[in-house]
């Protein structure tokens, strides 16, 4: 399918995040689709490393953006825009994972390898070894808990403050700083045998 030329790319919108979000509480028809696609691909990460799974991932995105766009009157601004997306994405991944946790039944996947490489992949061509040991740090993450693999996964993996992590968590800094601690402390015999 051939692009539609007259209209413009949407992420190259000159309007900053925040003023995107007052146009789209004020009936700015386009706003919301400008800024949830040119913060997309960071959102979809997150959602993947957090869930561990594309399909839980993609629908808790989508639960995420739905949320976001209804409620896009309640930003206050006291936040960077992207701050507040990030923390209903990963709400919205908590709860799913949380759903799935109390009915649990999973089809066995055409190709198990496929859904860890995928959280973990930047779908660029790697060596051997670093595959290999993407999928043991993969392994290892998939066997703590939803809320520390949400900390360490925005702090270690996405770079964020712990007072920004904690934002997006709706907790405490110090909450934040307890997971990602219990969360290293679970990994590290885990990735022991990446020491040697």
């Amino acid at each position: 399918m051939t692009p539609d030329v007259t209209e413009p790319d949407r992420t190259d919108d000159p309007r900053d995040d925040k003023t995107l979000l007052s146009d789209h509480v004020a009936g700015d028809e386009r706003a919301f689709g400008i800024l949830a696609a040119r913060h997309q691909q960071r959102m979809w990460n997150v959602a993947l490393r957090t869930t561990r799974n594309p399909e839980d991932a993609s629908d808790a995105l989508q639960e995420a953006m739905i949320s976001a766009f209804r409620r896009a009157s309640t930003f206050r601004g006291d936040a960077m825009v992207t701050t507040w997306l990030h923390r209903i994405v990963v709400n919205a991944c908590l709860d799913r994972l949380r759903r799935n946790k109390v009915r649990r039944s999973e089809p066995l996947p055409e190709n198990e390898d496929r859904s860890l490489r995928l959280a973990i992949e930047d779908h660029s061509e790697d060596h051997l070894e670093q595959r290999e040991l993407r999928s043991v740090i993969a392994d290892a993450l998939d066997q703590i808990n939803p809320d520390q693999r949400a900390a360490i996964v925005l702090i270690d993996m996405e770079g964020y403050s712990v007072e920004e992590a904690a934002e997006m968590l709706g907790c405490a800094p110090g909450t934040i700083k307890s997971r990602c601690s219990r969360g290293r402390a679970r990994l590290q015999p885990l990735l022991t045998p990446l020491r040697g």
